[in-house]
């Protein structure tokens, strides 16, 4: 993973820094909002024996989204899962060849989301477009677009966090060469 280097607040860094945080707060209300919803349903079963109509299909949307909103930030701080210990050796002993695998990683990562991006742009369309719905007609249904276009919006903006790496890392590895 990249290592994490505070950046300037100013700027365009500066707002797109708050987007990233921004998306990851959405994520985090969300996370409550969902965890009330799911007591909620719970109590209504326990003390009525009667569930909230919709609460397992807002559920299932709901991690996707929230995985999604959270993965920029995730991203940005350095702890998108991997297997950190040879990679550490590697950094240790040869600094300048722990910047060239950070900037392979990156560039797969920002290849994998540009995928990413690219299926998921007409799945949104489809799902907008056709208006369509997860749950039950008559009992609870909600729109799947809304959350398919967090995915694209989210996927996008991980694909620029990686690029914001790449370009930290390709700068770092500059100087240290200019430094030998």
């Amino acid at each position: 993973m990249s290592e994490v280097t505070p950046s300037k607040n100013t700027g365009i860094a500066g707002l797109f820094n708050g987007w990233v945080l921004g998306l990851s707060a959405v994520g985090t209300v969300w996370i409550f909002m969902l965890m009330l919803i799911i007591n909620a349903d719970v109590l209504s079963r326990f003390l009525f024996n009667k569930p909230i109509n919709g609460v397992p299909e807002m559920v299932a949307l709901s991690i996707v989204g929230i995985v999604f909103l959270q993965l920029s930030d995730a991203v940005k701080a350095g702890r998108l899962t991997r297997s950190d210990g040879f990679f550490n050796r590697i950094v240790e002993k040869r600094p300048r060849l722990g910047l060239v695998l950070n900037i392979f990683y990156d560039i797969c990562g920002m290849a994998f989301f540009i995928a990413i991006v690219i299926g998921a742009i007409p799945i949104f369309l489809d799902a907008y477009q056709g208006q369509y719905y997860a749950g039950t007609e008559g009992i609870f249904t909600i729109p799947t677009w809304p959350i398919k276009l967090i995915l694209v919006v989210s996927a996008i903006t991980v694909v620029l966090v990686f690029a914001t790496h790449v370009k930290r890392n390709i700068c770092a590895l500059v100087r240290t060469g200019a430094e030998k």
